[in-house]
């Protein structure tokens, strides 16, 4: 008995990937999963950018903040979905001079940025 094996290329594992990526992304439940996921991972990318930015390392940003480097580690840590709101404004605010957190209201339905951006300094 004889099995026949089919090689594929670097191309049509790039065009067989978009494509199951393609699928996936038409259903709605994968979707918003997808987009919250995706939300969780800039935040904290968007934290650890900006505190380099900064020239801070997490222990200097920990001494600033009040707290241990521990802490300021799992604030950053990726995957993170539990900030408060009074956690992001202080450690914006110890970032320093010219960091503002910025937070935007999206309608349910059209998913429009709001008039208004709310900015938490």
């Amino acid at each position: 008995m004889s099995t026949i094996s089919k090689k594929y290329t670097q191309k049509d594992g790039a065009r067989l990937y978009e494509e199951e990526r393609a699928r996936r992304m038409a259903d709605p439940e994968y979707r918003a999963i997808y987009d919250e996921e995706a939300v969780k991972l800039d935040l904290w990318l968007q934290l650890v950018e900006a505190r380099m930015d900064a020239g801070l390392t997490q222990v200097e940003m920990a001494q600033r903040m009040g707290v241990t480097q521990a802490q300021v580690s799992r604030i950053e840590k990726k995957g993170n979905d539990s900030y408060t709101l009074n956690t992001l404004r202080r450690y914006v605010k110890a970032l320093g001079d010219g960091f503002t957190l910025e937070v935007r209201v999206l309608t349910p339905q059209k998913q429009v940025e709001s008039e208004e951006a709310v900015e938490i300094h």
